[in-house]
């Protein structure tokens, strides 16, 4: 039986980025090395991470004087990074959920903490609107896709002060004003690679602007220096990293993601609002998110939960169980999944609902 990937993270990747990573994983560039053996200051391992870097500020159009950084401790260590190398004084935080609320938590550790809205009320299911952002913060954090929830910012937001953005699980799925951001980060297990490494797209003039002493491994200029080589950077996810930005560019590009995902996500919530059985838990069409899209049995099927979660499971649907904090159901649609898995998913709830409506 086909199995249809809709795992949240770490998920889905492209076959040929799993071929791809799996035949280094057995011989590294032809070296008779394992990929996982070799060192990362290798000859050979080096043009890997240059052509990473390379790739990711082709395809999302990077400005000049920026730097891409592969660093460990996924996108909750820069939920400290972040306050560690900007906040002077303060800064505004949108609360949009979960992860939001814990990269303001970090933060309140190093100075004053501005929430200037959350949708908390209401379990998170909107993206709020019409705050005002202070003047005098050292800098405005957002979480654009927000992953249990579903909710998404599909914009580049207007701010009086610098952006930074935990783009985690949308990042490659549109593109983005990258000259809008002092620093854009996200663990790569949603849309990028397998987890263990984090992405930091950081501008390098706002470095260094703190009067705090910053311990050197979490001082983003000490990666600026050092090319991600400071330490010993996770290998296994870069390669797989560079395999997915090379699909991403033969697929067509962010473009062509974002048509896609534009693409699955119209075709899934179509079915969602038109199916008795199912409620989506973002009404506001603006705000739903492409790529975590959220539902749950209307309140009169509401006993029917969990067999229509075993109904699909037996039909090849993986990972479509709603986060424990919510319930319902959760179909994470990332750029590697096809529509053909987002078809299969709706065929499974039509044929749920001429069984039991």
């Amino acid at each position: 039986m086909k199995k249809h990937n809709f795992n949240a993270g770490p998920s889905i990747l492209p076959r040929e980025v799993i071929e791809n990573t799996a035949k280094a994983i057995l011989d590294f560039n032809g070296s008779g090395l394992s990929l996982m053996e070799i060192s990362h200051r290798a000859k050979d391992f080096q043009p890997v991470v240059d052509e990473a870097v390379a790739l990711f500020k082709e395809l999302l159009n990077i400005p000049e004087g920026y730097s891409v950084l592969f660093l460990g401790g996924g996108a909750s260590l820069e939920f400290c990074m972040v306050p560690y190398n900007f906040l002077e004084k303060k800064a505004a935080y949108l609360n949009t959920g979960v992860w939001a609320k814990k990269a303001m938590k970090e933060a309140k550790a190093f100075g004053e903490v501005v929430e200037v809205a959350s949708s908390a009320e209401a379990t998170y299911t909107y993206i709020p609107k019409d705050y005002t952002i202070p003047a005098d913060a050292d800098y405005f954090h957002i979480t654009t896709n927000n992953t249990i929830y579903g909710t998404e910012i599909k914009e580049d937001l207007d701010s009086p002060v610098p952006v930074i953005a935990d783009m985690s699980s949308d990042i490659f799925s549109r593109p983005i004003d990258v000259s809008k951001y002092i620093c854009i980060y996200g663990g790569a297990q949603k849309n990028l690679a397998p987890a263990g490494v984090t992405f930091v797209i950081v501008k390098n003039e706002a470095v260094g602007k703190v009067s705090r002493y910053i311990p050197t491994m979490l001082n983003y200029q000490t990666h600026i220096d050092g090319g991600s080589m400071f330490n010993t950077p996770p290998v296994v996810p870069i390669y797989a990293a560079l395999q997915t930005l090379r699909w991403i560019k033969e697929q067509g590009g962010v473009k062509e993601m974002e048509r896609r995902a534009i693409e699955k996500a119209e075709m899934l919530y179509g079915e969602i609002d038109r199916n008795k059985m199912f409620v989506g838990t973002v009404a506001n069409k603006e705000d739903r998110s492409r790529m975590n899209i959220c539902f749950v049995m209307a309140p009169e099927y509401k006993e029917l939960e969990a067999d229509f979660l075993k109904f699909a499971t037996e039909r090849g649907m993986v990972g479509i169980k709603g986060h424990r904090s919510v319930g319902g159901f959760r179909a994470s649609c990332y750029n590697a999944l096809p529509k053909e898995s987002v078809q299969a998913l709706i065929d499974c709830m039509k044929e749920f609902e001429a069984l039991h409506a």
